[in-house]
């Protein structure tokens, strides 16, 4: 990241290879109304006769290394969320159908309709911290990894482009 001083001093500027194509001109229409697009790595039908947008972005959604990143996802994703909803209407249900229950005192003034309620707050904020832990350990190095070989696959194209003018 880079700081700038003086009159944009608010202004961050983020190494990041989307923010670089950007002012690049990366994704502005390219004459055919649709806009320009990243081109995975290695040589492809659809990159050698420099087809549309939507036809790179399915080549690259179907790259090993993309599904690999939506794999470890949705292992992720799909358990956590189903055990959080599960749990969230099994409060829901249990202050509905038993009251009594939820009504019993735990500590002094606090009953398990509150301790529970509490619970959910907490399991809330434990689960973003799970869901941001796994994303650091698990997904962004491959994604990061991805979004290099997409951009550095589309300057290598555009060099070569550039030559043959």
């Amino acid at each position: 990241m880079e700081k700038h001083e003086g009159r944009d001093a608010a202004a961050v500027r983020l190494d990041d290879p989307w923010y670089d194509a950007l002012d690049d001109g990366w994704g502005e229409p390219d004459g055919t109304g649709t806009p320009s697009a990243p081109v995975p790595q290695g040589k492809t039908a659809a990159s050698e006769r420099g087809h549309s947008a939507a036809d790179i972005y399915l080549e690259v959604q179907r790259s090993a290394a993309f599904q690999e990143v939506r794999r470890r996802y949705r292992r992720f994703v799909v358990p956590a969320s189903l055990a959080f909803f599960v749990w969230y209407f099994a409060y829901v249900v249990a202050a509905t159908v038993a009251p009594e229950l939820m009504a019993r005192p735990v500590v002094g003034a606090v009953n398990v309709a509150m301790a529970a309620g509490l619970g959910q707050f907490l399991s809330t904020f434990l689960l973003t911290w799970a869901y941001a832990r796994h994303a650091r350990l698990r997904r962004d190095r491959a994604a990061l990894e991805l979004r290099w070989t997409v951009f550095d696959q589309k300057r290598i194209q555009e060099k070569a482009r550039g030559s043959e003018r």
